[in-house]
């Protein structure tokens, strides 16, 4: 069993040496009312790839776990569970998510860790024996687009009753969250500047813009 390991080990140092591993996300958010989501879809429509069939729905359940590393001010570790509830065969998704880098004002997008494993649907009982606790937990259902490598999800948020039932939810808004997102190997930065064109074909019906999380808070 020890040559497996190890070979497992070197494989994947080698692949992080070599930059090949997508390991950050590009990423820009904004909204758009539900009055005006069917003309943000339209405009997706004509502007992403597979148009003959449409984009890919999706209806999710989310969970957002933290555990601190140390001491305040010491920022915790986050970490969110992702299952589909539409297609219950899928394997459950374990994403590791870093403190945003917004660099200057120049920067087109936020750049920020990110690394997403499938799982199995006892990922939650191994956070919790980790240590670590469920900060907050929500329903996704909206549409996926694809532009190259550029994924743009509109998605409704909505906020769980008290038993936890899916089909007992309650909208948060009257707005659809609308995300532009690239995984990418480290460095590939030009990927941005795409991302900031095609969010210029998107206005006015929707400004995607990078989101200062840190500022919202305080």
């Amino acid at each position: 069993m020890g040559a497996p390991t190890s070979n497992a080990i070197d494989n994947l140092t080698q692949a992080l040496k070599s930059n090949i591993i997508p390991n950050q996300e590009y990423l820009l958010q904004g909204s758009v009312l539900d009055s005006a989501v069917e003309i943000l879809l339209q405009r997706l429509r004509g502007l992403c790839d597979n148009v003959d069939s449409g984009p890919e729905g999706f209806h999710d359940h989310e969970m957002c776990f933290s555990i601190r590393k140390g001491p305040p001010p010491e920022q915790p570790l986050l970490l969110r569970v992702r299952r589909a509830l539409d297609c219950t065969d899928m394997p459950w998704q374990l994403r590791y998510i870093g403190q945003p880098e917004l660099g200057d004002k120049s920067r087109p997008t936020i750049v920020r860790s990110s690394i997403d494993i499938g799982t199995s649907n006892t990922v939650v009982d191994f956070l919790t024996e980790l240590g670590c606790r469920l900060d907050f937990e929500y329903i996704l259902r909206g549409y996926m687009f694809r532009k190259g490598r550029m994924k743009i999800t509109v998605s409704k948020i909505f906020k769980m009753g008290q038993g936890k039932l899916p089909d007992q939810v309650e909208a948060i808004s009257q707005s659809y969250l609308v995300e532009l997102s690239v995984l990418a190997p480290s460095g590939q930065d030009a990927i941005a500047e795409d991302m900031r064109i095609f969010a210029e074909q998107l206005k006015p019906l929707v400004q995607l813009e990078k989101i200062d999380y840190k500022r919202l808070v305080h």
